[in-house]
């Protein structure tokens, strides 16, 4: 699996010659890999599925043996859409700039200490990060995916559910988001960055 990280950060440095994927930019690397890696569960049916990870690293070693033509193909295609939906998804906050939904940034920090306690996180997660990449979102797929369960939660907390029905419905309520968001454009994750990392 190192090996395909590594081969990715090549393809994001080549379309993306700013990006510096060994050093200042490594967390931008980690996302895409993770981003590539559920990408391949849904393309190869693993969303779900238990010991998906063991299957996905079957699957990618097999095909970098028997043919690493064709995944050094899918990662440049893949890698330079990636980076097209990073450009739109993906907003930089330098110092106490704002953005635009402080209502959203609050929802989700309500939320954390009732996500602490719902049960399969990964799970659920996953199911959405499915419907995310299926409606073409391939961008920080898993940080959405856990924004989109944890507002839903946040605004689910205050309805009298039993634990299942109420986990259910939010799970229903995320889907249906994660369904949506395809329709609109414009950034979706929020990176604050202090000012001192620009200066030299």
């Amino acid at each position: 699996m190192n090996f395909v990280k590594m081969m990715l950060g090549e393809k994001l440095s080549d379309a993306e010659l700013s990006l510096d994927v060994a050093g200042s930019d490594r967390e931008v690397l980690q996302v895409a890999y993770q981003d590539f890696t559920n990408y391949l569960k849904v393309h190869w049916n693993l969303i779900g599925k238990e010991a998906n990870r063991c299957e996905l690293v079957k699957k990618l070693e097999k095909q970098i043996q028997e043919n690493p033509v064709e995944l050094e193909e899918v990662l440049t295609i893949w890698s330079n859409m990636w980076l097209k939906k990073w450009k739109e998804r993906v907003k930089l906050l330098i110092g106490n700039q704002k953005h635009v939904e402080p209502q959203v940034f609050d929802a989700l920090k309500n939320a954390e200490s009732q996500w602490k306690k719902i049960g399969r996180k990964q799970e659920l997660t996953e199911l959405v990060v499915g419907a995310l990449v299926k409606n073409g979102e391939i961008c920080g797929t898993e940080i959405v995916a856990e924004s989109l369960l944890k507002c839903e939660l946040c605004a689910k907390y205050v309805q009298k559910f039993g634990d299942k029905e109420r986990v259910f419905n939010i799970l229903n309520s995320a889907l249906s988001k994660a369904r949506r968001i395809s329709q609109n454009k414009g950034p979706l994750i929020f990176v604050k960055i202090d000012k001192g990392y620009y200066k030299s």
